[in-house]
């Protein structure tokens, strides 16, 4: 279809990207570190599973290692790496877009600012992906769960360029990843981005913790507690920062940062507690734990502190939480139900 596409981390969301694009029709290269799924994909392909429907198709994946053989640039590149391999990637992601190309941060986190630093900030578009689980459990098959985001008129991507206007790119993007699922156009990624950012923060640190999935978190009143106070202090630090955030589990930023309130706080609790038939889905950071790998942790959590720490604004939970997840990411300590106590505790909240 024109236009050469490059994924560079073709872990979990890579993956989907990748084999939905290529399914699509789209020249796509996907280029990976982990040697047992490039040699999967190279030999069986990538099969998709979950509820956009099951298919494996065939694609073109290379070892890191392999770049080498890239001959020809990519007009668009999609960066999916975890956060801390952000810097390194793009910097080796860089030769291999040219001059007029794109690069698409589809990642966690508020890194748009750094990719734009390397490749250059008029290369640098944001996709802030909304409301999708996915999973690579095994080398050459990705997972998704939860519902379809298309079947409930909801638009898993919102793609924006870093100064807010709509241009042409924008909308070629957007028409591109409409194949996955709905995806549509912002004029504040910034806003989409801190959204995103609390989301995450509050649910992929705690299902961490605890060992456990959505539905297991969801029944702890203590990580219910976790995940409101998360929530507030992200819009406190937000909102400090000047962002236009974006509703939070469709409640706006206003009301998370009265949640001391007690009836405010009982409305928000309410957005935690379980939904009966739903999958106890476990988040990317508590596969990452599973799997014996570096959490985002210090991207997450560890942003608000930081950001918090610079305009005086308190965030004792988010504090918590990141030293004990760092505790977890050193091995001091395991993934259990009882560190939502010792968390509370820390952050000085009773259970």
């Amino acid at each position: 279809m024109g236009d050469r596409i490059g994924i560079m981390g073709v872990g979990a969301v890579g993956s989907y990207l990748g084999a939905f694009l290529t399914r699509e029709g789209h020249d796509v290269t996907l280029i990976d570190m982990w040697g047992q799924h490039v040699d999967t994909m190279k030999r069986d392909g990538l099969s998709v599973s979950g509820t956009q429907g099951e298919f494996n198709v065939q694609v073109r994946a290379l070892h890191l290692v392999e770049a080498q053989q890239i001959k020809e640039p990519f007009d668009i590149g999609f960066l999916c790496v975890k956060s801390y391999d952000t810097e390194w990637a793009a910097h080796f992601f860089k030769r291999y877009i040219s001059a007029t190309g794109v690069v698409v941060s589809a990642q966690n986190c508020m890194n748009d600012q750094l990719v734009a630093s390397i490749v250059g900030y008029q290369n640098e578009v944001g996709c802030v992906m909304s409301s999708i689980s996915v999973a690579l459990w095994e080398p050459g098959h990705v997972h998704r769960g939860g519902q379809p985001g298309s079947g409930r008129g909801h638009d898993v991507f919102r793609v924006g360029e870093l100064h807010g206007k709509i241009t042409d790119r924008v909308l070629k993007l957007v028409e591109m990843l409409s194949c996955i699922d709905g995806a549509r156009t912002t004029s504040n990624i910034w806003g989409e981005r801190w959204s995103k950012l609390s989301t995450n923060s509050s649910s992929n640190p705690v299902s961490s913790m605890m060992g456990l999935g959505s539905q297991g978190v969801a029944n702890s009143a203590g990580a219910r507690k976790l995940q409101v106070h998360i929530c507030k202090e992200s819009a406190q630090v937000g909102q400090a920062l000047n962002y236009d955030i974006e509703s939070v589990g469709g409640i706006k930023a206003d009301v998370w940062s009265n949640a001391d309130q007690g009836d405010v706080y009982e409305e928000l609790e309410a957005r935690f507690m379980p939904s009966p038939g739903a999958p106890d889905w476990k988040s990317s950071m508590a596969q990452d734990v599973t799997k014996g790998r570096l959490t985002e942790i210090e991207y997450m959590n560890g942003y608000i502190v930081d950001r918090g720490l610079e305009l005086g604004i308190p965030t004792p939970v988010n504090t918590a939480i990141v030293e004990v997840l760092r505790d977890i990411d050193a091995g001091r300590i395991q993934p259990d139900p009882s560190n939502v106590e010792r968390t509370l505790a820390m952050a000085d909240l009773k259970a």
